[in-house]
């Protein structure tokens, strides 16, 4: 079941305004780089379903954040069925997110009050998830929409949360350019959590890259 209300995580994603994605099927290594981080600062992890069994290394990392990092909150992401989405959420999903817009996964996490956070592209797709209960949309792929779309749709609909995952990076001017268009929250993958981070163990660089980049985000969203 989950650990935080549904309340706790749009709060989180609104103040700490950042999530790193991840996915890796050797449970030391997830560890290592949930920890990284949880030091630097991240209190939120979107872990991806991509990989066979990927719900069992999820589940230790439930447990593992329970007893050692209070105050994370971990999601499940990549999900593309209802079934699924009830799967992580009985083993401690704080959040689902999904790469399209499913009334069926909808209705199961407004079920249990968690929060979900569908990919969409259209202004269409967007008001239809917001009428289905959706507070945060993930803008998917970010790369191929980009700022100035982010912009277009906070015209009609000011009170959209979007959070573009893809095609953001730890760079300060490509978060400027997200955050000064208007969104809440960005998802950062391999932009963030890099395979040559990955590949070398550099647990403490992803520390600090964590920590740099929560500083940049912050730093922006005081300036505007």
């Amino acid at each position: 079941m989950a650990q935080f209300t549904r309340h706790q995580v749009i709060s989180e994603m609104h103040r700490t305004s950042m999530v790193p994605l991840f996915y890796h099927n050797d449970l030391g290594l997830a560890k290592k780089v949930l920890q990284a981080c949880y030091e630097g600062g991240a209190r939120l992890l979107e872990f991806t379903h991509r990989g066979d069994f990927a719900h069992e290394v999820f589940q230790e990392l439930i447990h593992f954040s329970k007893e050692h990092l209070p105050g994370m909150i971990l999601g499940v992401g990549s999900i593309t069925d209802a079934a699924s989405a009830s799967y992580y959420m009985q083993i401690g999903a704080n959040f689902v997110v999904t790469p399209v817009f499913r009334e069926d996964i909808a209705v199961v996490c407004n079920r249990r009050k968690v929060l979900w956070s569908p990919g969409c592209g259209t202004l269409t797709e967007i008001a239809k998830a917001e009428e289905m209960g959706a507070e945060i949309i993930k803008l998917f792929p970010g790369n191929i929409y980009g700022p100035e779309f982010v912009k277009a749709i906070k015209g009609p609909q000011p009170w959209t949360s979007i959070m573009p995952t893809g095609g953001v990076s730890t760079d300060p001017q490509n978060l400027l350019a997200w955050f000064k268009s208007g969104v809440v929250c960005v998802g950062m993958g391999s932009q963030l959590i890099s395979n040559e981070i990955l590949a070398n163990k550099d647990f403490e660089g992803l520390k600090e890259t964590v920590a740099t980049t929560l500083q940049t985000i912050q730093s922006i969203k005081d300036d505007l």
